[in-house]
């Protein structure tokens, strides 16, 4: 059963109902198939309306969207107000990707006469969208990565049909978002096989969307354990489908030498970081590497300090917090750690408290339990005694989506060295500021290698997210209405 909960009493707010059941599952999954073909062949023209008018909606029903998001999540209305700013963005982004041309575009090369290798017959390399896709919504992003989110707005854009999974976390908003997408869809005279959503908590209704036999592909964002699990569900289906999964990160911030000039302000900006959605951010920093020495030993006092300082706001869900409390606990128990902020909660409080620890460099590439996330106002320092250190610490924590590199700013053979590291381990290498958002441009890039993602080469934020669900196909000596489309799939 599914019930909406008020994130900041902990209280349930209505009656309860079913989940999806498998039939709604595979109903849904067949109304996408049965008109995939279609909406491959739509216009960019007609897929952009569709964004736009998305867009729009959200903007029309703004104020009881993003108060029910705040009963259901308790993040606050600023920065609810400015997920949805970002949700809308992303939409419009689309759209004007679709305008430019970016989506269809092909790359052609004209016939050579003559026998191979000189020889060739004429080459047009296009795109054609891959089919329903299913969409995993996220916990801790109730609009940006959840039901109109950046998958489904890439999927549209690219004419796949979307079966979006709503999250348990925010239920009733869930629902209401995609109420607004059927309205939407129907408006625009398009099927309404093209958005379908069903919903549920349980493995069971997570499973059988991807094992739908009409599903082509999964994009996902939420734990590494779930996210696993149901990759492996994809490969080895009877025929399996490529999935996109955001997992876990630690995304970890080096403070070099330079860096350290500036110890107080940057110790309170890392502090925000840490605790911005009560850490909830799959890009929140979870390892500061700082170097040994008085130096070192001031920032690591000036971030205990400001950490000490944060109130992180209540979490998502009571799963999502006992995750927090039993990976702080495991923290607690480890000998090689020196607790630096670690007092309680307070009794029957739903907001937890900060922790931090400091740890030598060894002793963390030593103890693989320590390199494992907690999803929170958590993080470790490690104290490094030279560069190798710091590369070794990059290469033991293996995929990150982020990694920040503070005070690299002089062309040095040790930060040419470093920087190398990063990009080996992570997605987007940081120079300045904090790993926590992520904007939505051309150039961005969310994923990393494993564990951060299943799929290194594609992205979840950015327009090129789009590329995840579009497969090239080349036509050999295509006949002149074929080419006479531009891209665009028959």
């Amino acid at each position: 059963m599914l019930q909406s909960i008020e994130a900041r009493t902990g209280q349930p707010v209505g009656a309860a109902w079913p989940e999806s059941t498998l039939a709604d599952i595979d109903a849904a999954a067949a109304a996408a198939e049965a008109v995939a073909g279609d909406f491959a062949a739509t216009s960019a023209a007609v897929r952009g309306a569709l964004l736009r008018a998305l867009a729009a909606a959200l903007e029309a029903d703004r104020e009881k969207l993003v108060a029910l998001a705040d009963r259901e999540t308790g993040l606050g209305l600023p920065r609810l107000n400015g997920e949805l700013d970002r949700t809308i963005f992303q939409l419009n982004g689309f759209a004007d990707v679709l305008a430019a041309g970016t989506i269809h575009a092909v790359v052609d090369d004209a016939a050579i006469a003559g026998t191979p290798p000189v020889g060739r017959p004429h080459l047009t390399r296009t795109r054609v969208p891959l089919g329903p896709v299913a969409m995993f919504s996220a916990s801790n992003f109730p609009f940006a990565f959840s039901v109109l989110g950046g998958d489904s707005a890439a999927a549209l854009a690219a004419g796949c049909p979307v079966v979006v999974k709503g999250h348990p976390a925010h239920p009733e908003l869930s629902r209401m978002t995609a109420a607004l997408a059927h309205r939407v869809v129907d408006a625009a005279g398009l099927p309404a096989g093209v958005f379908q959503f069903v919903e549920g908590g349980s493995i069971e209704v997570g499973v059988a969307l991807v094992n739908a036999p009409a599903i082509a592909a999964v994009a996902f964002t939420g734990s590494f354990k779930g996210g696993t699990a149901l990759a492996k569900v994809a490969a080895e289906r009877p025929r399996p489908i490529p999935f996109y999964g955001e997992l876990g990160s630690i995304n970890p911030l080096l403070v070099l030498p330079a860096a350290l000039e500036k110890s107080a302000e940057l110790a309170t900006t890392l502090a925000g970081s840490i605790c911005l959605g009560a850490g909830q951010f799959c890009t929140s920093p979870g390892v500061i590497v700082v170097p040994a020495g008085a130096d070192g030993d001031a920032f690591v006092q000036n971030l205990a300090k400001a950490l000490q300082a944060q109130q992180p706001h209540a979490m998502l869900s009571a799963g999502i917090r006992a995750t927090f409390d039993r990976g702080v606990a495991r923290w607690r128990a480890s000998s090689v750690l020196k607790p630096l902020v670690q007092d309680a909660s307070a009794a029957g409080s739903l907001a937890p408290r900060p922790y931090l620890a400091e740890v030598t460099a060894a002793d963390f590439i030593q103890h693989h339990e320590l390199q494992e996330e907690v999803f929170g106002s958590a993080a470790l320092v490690v104290r490094t005694l030279s560069i190798d250190d710091a590369v070794a610490v990059l290469q033991t924590v293996g995929g990150s989506l982020t990694v920040t590199l503070w005070g690299a700013e002089a062309d040095t053979p040790e930060h040419r060295r470093l920087v190398r590291a990063a990009s080996q381990v992570a997605g987007r290498v940081l120079f300045s500021g904090v790993p926590t958002g992520v904007a939505v441009a051309a150039a961005q890039q969310h994923g990393g290698p494993y564990p951060a993602s299943t799929q290194p080469f594609g992205t979840s934020v950015g327009y090129a997210a789009v590329d995840r669900f579009l497969r090239p196909v080349a036509l050999q000596d295509a006949p002149a209405w074929v080419l006479e489309r531009k891209g665009q799939p028959c």
